[in-house]
């Protein structure tokens, strides 16, 4: 088995990105030998976003939650592959939580892993932002012992100056004035999630927002 195997199959999937790294560590103290990571994203409907105003639609809430249910799906599919060519895999999912302890926090942030992979660079909003299709797009990953690296350049941050995704915000969860590749000090979850609760819970359990990733100019939707 070789990367390019491994990619493609990850494409034939359904997946839209698709990278791989090392993450020199591993994120299981049990299993220290899984760090690398294979980094898959889907990119969202364009048309999907359009429907988002200034609140989260039914539309929106049922199209997020059925890309986390592919990208699992993906993710499970190439442990099953990766596992057949001798080695260890684990899907880490598209939501995940470590529990009501820490309920923002996930095993691995996918984030982190599609950064290593070159595939795109943490915004000010704490978005990950993708050079082909902006903030639209939702990751998750697997964690392997299969050697997989990325040698190229990692793409630098490209806010610039803009701070739309912080101005829409309308919770104000988002407070970061540069990129940084730790979206957590950019962005506050606990009042993104308790904004949502408090005013779109009507929409479906664990409501997601969207106007960030509908308003990122990255996305050039038209």
């Amino acid at each position: 088995m070789d990367k390019n195997q491994l990619f493609n199959l990850a494409k034939e999937l359904g997946a839209d990105l698709v990278g791989g790294c090392d993450l020199k560590y591993s994120p299981i103290a049990e299993l220290p030998n899984l760090h690398y990571a294979v980094s898959i994203g889907l990119k969202l409907s364009d048309t999907v976003l359009k429907t988002i105003d200034k609140a989260p639609t039914f539309v929106y809430f049922q199209h997020y939650r059925t890309a986390n249910s592919v990208l699992d799906s993906i993710a499970f599919k190439l442990s099953s592959f990766i596992e057949a060519q001798g080695f260890s895999a684990l899907p880490v999912a598209a939501s995940q939580s470590l529990g009501s302890s820490n309920p923002y926090n996930g095993l691995l942030p996918h984030k982190t892993a599609a950064i290593l992979s070159g595939l795109g660079f943490v915004g000010k909003s704490g978005l990950f932002i993708s050079s082909e299709y902006g903030s639209r797009v939702r990751l998750a990953s697997v964690l392997t012992d299969y050697p997989i690296t990325f040698e190229g350049k990692l793409i630098e941050n490209g806010c610039g100056d803009c701070t739309i995704c912080r101005d829409s915000c309308p919770a104000g969860a988002i407070y970061g004035t540069k990129p940084t590749t730790d979206g957590e000090r950019n962005f506050d979850p606990e009042k993104c999630s308790r904004y949502m609760k408090d005013h779109f819970q009507a929409i479906g359990r664990g409501s997601v927002c969207g106007i960030c990733i509908k308003n990122c100019p990255k996305n050039n939707l038209k």
